[in-house]
C-alpha cells in the first residue's frame, strides 16, 4: 500500500483512564495532552499507530493551506517563540515552503531544526458539533475525520 503526504492528527480525549499501550503510542506521536495537534508523514506504520489509538484522536490528510494556518497561528520554535521571519527554521526562506514540505511528507516536523513538533490548540469555538465519544462514521469526530479542517479552524481562532 503506497501512501504519500502527511496526516494532521489531533488528540481529542484527555489523559485519564488511558491504557499504557495507547499512552505510549500517543507519546510516540507527540500527543501527550488533550487538544494537541501534530503532522506526521503518511507511512504504513503511522497509519497502524493511528488505527491503534483511533478512540483518542482524529486525523485527516494534511492540506498545504491547513499546515500553513497552523504554522502561522500556533507554530513555535524552541524557547516557545512564535515562528517569524527572524527565527525561521534553517533551510526554509518562507513559511509557505516549510508548510509545503511538511504537508507533502518530505520532512517530518520533528526533523525540522528549532521547530516544536506539536501545536497547542484551544477548545473549539462554539463547542463540538458532534459527539467526542463516537467514531466519525457513527456521527462523532474520532478516527479518520473528513471534516477535521473545519474543527481545527475553530480551534486556532
Amino acid at each position: 500500500m503506497a501512501v504519500s503526504g502527511a496526516y494532521l492528527v489531533v488528540r481529542i480525549k484527555g489523559q485519564a483512564d488511558v491504557p499504557h499501550w495507547a499512552s505510549r503510542t500517543l507519546e510516540l506521536l507527540r500527543l501527550e495532552k488533550k487538544f494537541r495537534a501534530t503532522i506526521v508523514p503518511a507511512r504504513e506504520n503511522t497509519l497502524g499507530m493511528l488505527n491503534k489509538v483511533k478512540h483518542y484522536v482524529a486525523w485527516k490528510e494534511a492540506s498545504v493551506e491547513m499546515v500553513r494556518v497552523l504554522l502561522d497561528k500556533r507554530g513555535h520554535t524552541t524557547g516557545y517563540r512564535r515562528i517569524g521571519t527572524d527565527n525561521m527554521p534553517e533551510g526554509y526562506e518562507t513559511l509557505d515552503k516549510l508548510a509545503e514540505s511538511i504537508a507533502t511528507g518530505a520532512v517530518s516536523m520533528s526533523n525540522v531544526a528549532k521547530l516544536k513538533p506539536w501545536f497547542a490548540l484551544a477548545p473549539p469555538r462554539h463547542g463540538f458539533r458532534r459527539s467526542t465519544k463516537r467514531m466519525h462514521s457513527q456521527r462523532g469526530i474520532l478516527g479518520h475525520n473528513k471534516d477535521l479542517d473545519e474543527l481545527v479552524g475553530r480551534m486556532t481562532e
